[in-house]
Formats: structure tokens, sequence, C-alpha cells
């Protein structure tokens, strides 16, 4: 999952979707994760003009090493939660990458040379656990289990970090209900095979 200039290894990830979705939120949580495990981490962010509905993008870079560079080139991983986000970024993928989208929100077109990976995020978090809201959470857990970057315990104490108690409890079984989908997900992978 993550590429070696020099004797670091870095790796990019993309997070992108619509304004109010929690794309920075998703952000800020994942660079903590990585934060806490002693890597060296990068986040930056972007957003249209409009606060809800327009175009959101995050990225997040971690390495062993030094970031030289701090802007996502071709992302290893790239996270979508609208079709609008899909379109502009999934294709910028590094080959042999991963792309992550919501498949209730996004048709997914073949990507060459990239894995593509659907959860139903939004679904998920509506049906699960009654707030639609949380489904920046949920992806967040699908795209630490579909990757291994790093271990529910961190992403658990990242959240406890950022997070006001008064929504902790459901941002936690948000995290647990995306690695619990991702890990299905990939077993309905493997048994279409």
């Amino acid at each position: 999952m993550s590429r070696a200039p020099g004797s670091g290894r870095r790796t990019e990830i993309c997070l992108s979707g619509s304004g109010g979705q929690g794309i920075i939120l998703a952000a800020t949580v994942l660079a903590d994760v990585f934060v806490a495990t002693g890597k060296e981490v990068v986040q930056t962010q972007s957003y249209g003009p409009e606060a809800r509905g327009g175009a959101s993008r995050a990225a997040v870079i971690v390495s062993d090493e030094e970031i030289d560079y701090p802007e996502v080139t071709l992302p290893d991983v790239t996270l979508c939660l609208s079709q609008q986000a899909y379109d502009a970024y999934a294709p910028t993928t590094r080959p042999g990458g991963l792309v992550i989208y919501d498949e209730r929100l996004v048709a997914a077109t073949p990507l060459a040379g990239v894995r593509l990976a659907g959860v139903p995020f939004s679904q998920l978090a509506e049906r699960d656990l009654g707030r639609v809201v949380v489904a920046n959470i949920v992806a967040v857990g699908a795209l630490l289990e579909l990757t291994s970057l790093a271990s529910a315990e961190a992403a658990q104490d990242a959240l406890r970090r950022r997070l006001p108690k008064k929504i902790l409890d459901l941002n936690l079984r948000a995290l647990e209900l995306g690695r619990q989908a991702a890990t299905q997900g990939a077993k309905s992978a493997q048994t279409r095979r």
C-alpha cells in the first residue's frame, strides 16, 4: 500500500465527498491515528465555497521519515463519499492503489490498475446507528480495516482525543461498524472469485 522514496515508507490518502459529510473531521481523526503511532503526518484540506453540498477534499500523508513534500500527488488510497468526488478524485489514484467508495451514493466505473471497494457507509450509519451523520467515521473504520495502516485501538484512541463525550460512544460504534462491514465485504469478494 505504500511506496518508498528514499528509505522511508510514504502513504498518500485522499478523502473526498460533499460539504457536510464530515470529510475534514474524518481526515483529522485519521491523521491523529498516525501521529499517535509515531509516524510523520501531514493533513491538508480544501472545500468549495458552499458550506454544505460543495466539494470537500482532505488529504493525509503518513511516512516513516520526514515528509519533504506535503502535497498528495498520486494517492495510494482514495475515499469517495459522493459521485462528484468519485468522478474528480478516483481517477487520480496511483496504479495498484485502492479506491473505497459509498456504494449507495456512487456508481463506480472501473479504473485501470486500481482496486475498488464499495461499502454502503451512509446506509449502514442510518440503519444500524440511526444517524447518517456518522457515515464518515464508518468510512474511516472501513478504510483502516481494508488497508491495515493502523489498529482499531489506535483509531478508538484518536476518537477519544478528538470528540466530546456526548458523541463519543456513537462514533466508536460507527468505527466498529465500518471495520465489520469491510471485513464482511472482503470475505464476500473472496467468495466470488
